[in-house]
Order: structure tokens, then C-alpha cells, then sequence
């Protein structure tokens, strides 16, 4: 005799029209400060006009690192946890931990790309720093034409060539690759952000205050890795239109959501299978990078603490990167 197993996910919401209102502000609310958020350390750093002090972008660039491996943590592992681990989906959800496997597997995707880049870009540099390649060229050059001497000879380089060298400096590159990932994991999560909001219950209230400091906390993350990226002249339009990006996506959401608001159900089982799985691969993702790329990197492997004999300033960003933690963790209490 076969048991066919009943959907017992919620396939409803609990929406409350007496608070349209409300939801309706937070559309521009929530725009506002993540636009606050995101821009503001890219404005500080692109107008000298308002001599922000270097001081404000080392506390803006470590607390924005804490909050991102927060965000990774709390915001989406846990709520990953949360979804696919209700007891309404049973089945495979039930046999297996998902959200911590799915998340497993954005590390090992985002290590093996980042191997990949590292590889490729030092094979780059190799080639670009090769004398014996140099020499060749130049002997060949020699053969047909004594006047292309110049070629390979460091002296000669116009500023046109400096520019071009330093555009497409490898360190710069991954930079650049780096804050796009951040941008992607952040951007798929923050859509859900604004549906759970749009659609919310009782807790309406309570959520509002918690996701718009949510949001303003998360853009000032991504703003100062923005801000404090190396970008080529030439694309330094690009951290802008990031910022403007992050900052429209969960407005939009909450709008889209309070258009589906009578027929959107967060507690059906494709929404928390779909929900689930985005915030685990998007969790891996800005777990890896958030240890990796931004706390390994700006604190074991670069220079920025090279003089630091006193310890200060490594202790100072310590702090910084530990108060962008705890308040993206406390946040995650009511969002």
C-alpha cells in the first residue's frame, strides 16, 4: 500500500491591507538608505571637494568587511537553514543537511575560480616581465629595422603606455573580479529581502526597522570595497553603476511583491525550496570571499599593516571589522 505524502507548507501569506501605507514608504525608505549606504564612501573618495579624512575609509572599509561575513553567516546561511530545513518540505530536505552542502559547494566553485584566475593572471605577469622575450623582440626588430630599437627599452615608454600597464595590473583584475561576486551574492539575496517584506505578517513593523538598517549597513559593506578598489580609468564607472544596482534591487522587490501580494505564498515549498537554495549558494559564496578575499587578504597577506610597529592600526581595524559584525549579526535577531 502507497502513502502519498500531503503538502503541509503554508500556501498562503499574511498580509494586512490596513498597512498599505506603510509598505508603500518602505519602497522609498529601503531606497534611500541603501543608496546612503552604497554611495557614500564612493562619493567621499571621488570628491576631494569634501576632504573626507583617510581615517574615515579605513573604519568604512574594515566594519563594511565584518558586516559582509555576517551578511554570509547570518543573513543567508541561517535563512537557508531556516527554509529548507522546515518540516513541511520532508523527502530528501529531511534526510540531508542542504543548506550547508549547497553552501559547500559555492566555496569549492569560488575556490576553483579563484585558483583559476590566480593561475592565469601570474602567467600573465610572467610573460609581461619575461627579459629573455624582451630581448628577442628586440633583436628581431633590430634585423628589420635599427629605429624600432626603442621598443623594448623602459626609458622610452610614453604615458599612454604607463596608463595601459597600469589598466591592466593582475592585482586590479582580481580586485575588480572580487567586488562583482560580492555584488552577485548580495543582489540574489536581497530580492528575497524585499519580497519578506512586502508580504509580511504582524512582524511588519518590526522588519521594516530591522531590513532598512539591514540595507543601509549591507550597501555601506559593498560601497567601501567599491570605493577602496583599484578600477581602470577607463571603467570607473563601474562601482556606480554597482551601487545604483544594489540599491534598486529590493525596492523593486518590495514593489513586484506588493503587486503579487494576494497571490505570492513565502511558505509554500517551491518558495522555500527556491529561497533555500539561493541563500545557501549565495552564503558559500560570500562566506568563501568574505574570509578569503577581503579578512585573509587585507590582514595576512598585503601590506597595509607592513609598518604597523606598535600594532595600532592592525588592532584599530580589528575593532572595526568586529563592530560590523556584531551589529549585521544583532540585525539578523529581527531580520
Amino acid at each position: 500500500m502507497s502513502v502519498t505524502r500531503r503538502d503541509t507548507c503554508d500556501a498562503g501569506n499574511d498580509f494586512d491591507d490596513g498597512s498599505m501605507g506603510a509598505r508603500i514608504s518602505a519602497v522609498f525608505v529601503v531606497f534611500a538608505l541603501s543608496a546612503f549606504g552604497a554611495f557614500m564612501p564612493i562619493v567621499a573618495k571621488n570628491a576631494p571637494c569634501l576632504r573626507i579624512p583617510a581615517w574615515f575609509f579605513f573604519i568604512v572599509r574594515y566594519f563594511g568587511t565584518g558586516v559582509i561575513v555576517a551578511t554570509g553567516f547570518i543573513h543567508l546561511l541561517a535563512e537557508a537553514e531556516e527554509q529548507l530545513g522546515d518540516d513541511c518540505l520532508g523527502g530528501i530536505f529531511s534526510e540531508y543537511p542542504w543548506p550547508d552542502g549547497i553552501a559547500l559547494m559555492g566555496v569549492f566553485v569560488m575556490f576553483f575560480l579563484d585558483v583559476y584566475a590566480h593561475k592565469r593572471f601570474e602567467s600573465k605577469m610572467r610573460k609581461q616581465a619575461d627579459p629573455d622575450a624582451c630581448d628577442e623582440q628586440q633583436g628581431e626588430r633590430e634585423e628589420a629595422d635599427r629605429q624600432n630599437k626603442f621598443h623594448c627599452n623602459e626609458s622610452t615608454h610614453d604615458l599612454e603606455s604607463d596608463a595601459a600597464s597600469k589598466d591592466s595590473n593582475p592585482n586590479m583584475t582580481l580586485e575588480m573580479i572580487n567586488s562583482f561576486i560580492l555584488e552577485f551574492g548580495i543582489v540574489f539575496h536581497s530580492v528575497f529581502v524585499g519580497l519578506s517584506l512586502a508580504i509580511a505578517g504582524d512582524e511588519f513593523k518590526t522588519l521594516y526597522v530591522a531590513i532598512s538598517f539591514h540595507q543601509m549597513f549591507e550597501g555601506l559593506g559593498l560601497g567601501s570595497r567599491f570605493a577602496t578598489t583599484q578600477w581602470p580609468r577607463k571603467k570607473s564607472y563601474i562601482p556606480w553603476v554597482l551601487a545604483l544596482a544594489y540599491s534598486l534591487v529590493t525596492p523593486l522587490a518590495i514593489a513586484v511583491g506588493l503587486g503579487v501580494r494576494k497571490s505570492y505564498p513565502p511558505g509554500s515549498r517551491t518558495s522555500r525550496i527556491v529561497t533555500g537554495v539561493f541563500d545557501s549558494l549565495c552564503g558559500g559564496i560570500l562566506i568563501y570571499n568574505s574570509l578569503v578575499e577581503l579578512m585573509a587578504n587585507d590582514f595576512l597577506h598585503s601590506s597595509n599593516f607592513k609598518n604597523d610597529r606598535n600594532h595600532v592600526r592592525v588592532l584599530s581595524a580589528l575593532v572595526c571589522l568586529t563592530l560590523g559584525a556584531f551589529a549585521m549579526a544583532l540585525i539578523g535577531k529581527w531580520a
